[in-house]
């Protein structure tokens, strides 16, 4: 038998509209979603806790609660970058063990925990702090092909993983680029080598997915990853009917009710019809040209919308062509947030200007002076020079390096909302900007009707306060809004700034 973790509520409509199902659609399924026997229900991390501030004025803490209330019998999980938590930076180690501690009192079971270069110094302290606060601590390996990424390498990770305490491990195929074969090979290697329980996560962007989900489970994968049918497929994951379907009176039958899941669908076909104009046919495409260029969907999304604001979408083979040489000069990091944008700003700029690393972004700075972590594998000697000469690389954690931020957080947040308590000071530990225009927005009392609009990215129904100063109204997968804004501002500081007047229009 393998168990099935249902995606609808975070990585489906995170992958296919750009996060922005709202509670109110989740709920009225919460009861029937909680009967069917998943092995698990992702409903919470990656870009939901940004776009539920940023985008629909709802609170995160709050969507949390009311999904375990409505979902008391199966376990809840999230996705948690590591060190980076559902940001796009390092925090503090105590932010990160209140963050974990909280999220587990409000009701995660689950922590999926990732780092973006499969560092596992990144993931230690959020390790411990599920450990400690009695989730399931589901250590991740992020799946990538590159001359530094082989299979002993990932079975090392994985023996690291479980030194750490990790209770199982999750193979991450964010691209959604890894073959029946290759996926089947992995699982084998780590169920013999580990010993630990392994998940399968996979997209549908090549076309692969379902074949991999069926080849893992054969391997001897405890659960993969699926989503219902009106939010699978293309960049989402697989259909979870088609799935179970295709398994259905073999020894791997989750054994799950294709009649209750058809009902389910309905519902979510319904809400996918409300927020239809979010949808981009782009996100619903099979693109067998992931497999060479290895681009995930919300990337390729984002390096069409720099291109289109530069004028500049007739140079995007140039870009993808770009994109794998400055992965390999960065050492073969996989692409996934925030790497994938820190790859792909630059190469973008590499492009437009026609000169490779003239500018060299802040965030490719950090990046080769060890800021991020350890790349995978070496990084290009000449760019590694021109980033030292003046800021020396770190070699140590670099988490090392932060100071404790939670007292300093609680007494800001608590200058703006005198009894706010300790989810409202992580909120805004993690985006104080974002969080503190939420506030304002939530004081003027908007209704629900301006708020759906809001979702909708309708910013003309948006009077007094606006959402976030600068932030678009469509965010990319993944909480990408923040990259390109920078990645705009890169281009910009360069004097290749289109008009924004023409050009900049929301959506």
């Amino acid at each position: 038998m393998v168990g099935i973790t249902e995606t609808v509520l975070r990585d489906g409509h995170q992958s296919l509209i750009a996060t922005r199902m709202r509670t109110r659609d989740m709920l009225p399924a919460a009861e029937r979603l909680d009967a069917i026997g998943y092995r698990s229900l992702e409903v919470w991390g990656g870009a939901t806790f940004d776009v539920c501030l940023r985008f629909l004025h709802e609170d995160p803490w709050e969507r949390l609660r009311a999904l375990k209330r409505a979902m008391p019998r199966t376990p809840l999980q999230m996705l948690l970058r590591g060190q980076n938590l559902v940001g796009y930076r390092h925090y503090a180690d105590d932010v990160v063990r209140a963050f974990v501690a909280e999220a587990a009192r409000e009701g995660i079971d689950i922590f999926r925990v990732f780092d973006a270069l499969n560092d596992p110094r990144n993931m230690e302290v959020a390790l411990d702090a599920v450990k400690k606060a009695g989730g399931r601590a589901q250590a991740t390996i992020c799946y990538t092909t590159s001359p530094v990424h082989t299979l002993e390498a990932f079975v090392r990770l994985g023996r690291t993983l479980a030194a750490l305490g990790a209770d199982e491990l999750c193979v991450k195929d964010m691209g959604g680029f890894m073959p029946p074969g290759e996926g089947a090979a992995l699982v084998r290697a780590l169920v013999k080598e580990v010993g630990l329980p392994v998940v399968v996560h996979t997209h549908s962007s090549s076309g692969m997915s379902s074949m991999t989900c069926l080849a893992v489970a054969d391997a001897g994968a405890v659960a993969v990853d699926a989503a219902l049918s009106p939010f699978a497929g293309g960049t989402s994951q697989p259909p979870t009917e088609t799935l179970v379907g295709a398994m259905r009176g073999t020894p791997l039958d989750p054994r799950l009710d294709l009649g209750a899941l058809a009902e389910l669908a309905e519902h979510f076909q319904t809400v996918l019809d409300h927020y239809r104009p979010l949808l981009d046919l782009r996100s619903l495409q099979t693109d067998p040209g992931i497999l060479t260029h290895q681009i995930p969907g919300g990337m390729l999304s984002n390096l069409l919308s720099q291109l289109k604001e530069q004028e500049a979408l007739g140079r995007l083979t140039e870009v993808l062509a770009e994109v794998p040489r400055v992965r390999a000069d960065l050492g073969y990091p996989p692409l996934v947030t925030p790497t994938s944008q820190i790859v792909g700003i630059q190469a973008v700029l590499n492009v437009l200007t026609g000169v490779r690393y003239r500018p060299v972004t802040e965030e490719v700075r950090n990046y080769v002076r060890g800021l991020y972590g350890s790349p995978p594998g070496p990084i290009d000697p000449e760019l590694k020079a021109k980033v030292t000469a003046n800021a020396p690389a770190i070699t140590g954690r670099p988490a090392d390096l932060l100071p404790p931020e939670m007292p300093k957080m609680l007494a800001e947040v608590r200058a703006l909302v005198p009894a706010a308590d300790e989810a409202e000071a992580l909120s805004y530990a993690l985006f104080p900007a974002v969080y503190a225009a939420y506030r304002r927005a939530r004081n003027v009392g908007l209704n629900d009707d301006v708020l759906a609009s809001v979702a909708l990215g309708v910013v003309g129904a948006f009077r007094s306060p606006p959402p976030v100063a600068s932030a678009p109204a469509l965010a990319p997968r993944g909480g990408e809004s923040r990259w390109a804004h920078e990645g705009r501002a890169q281009l910009q500081s360069q004097g290749r700034w289109v008009d924004a007047g023409r050009h900049r229009t929301r959506r």
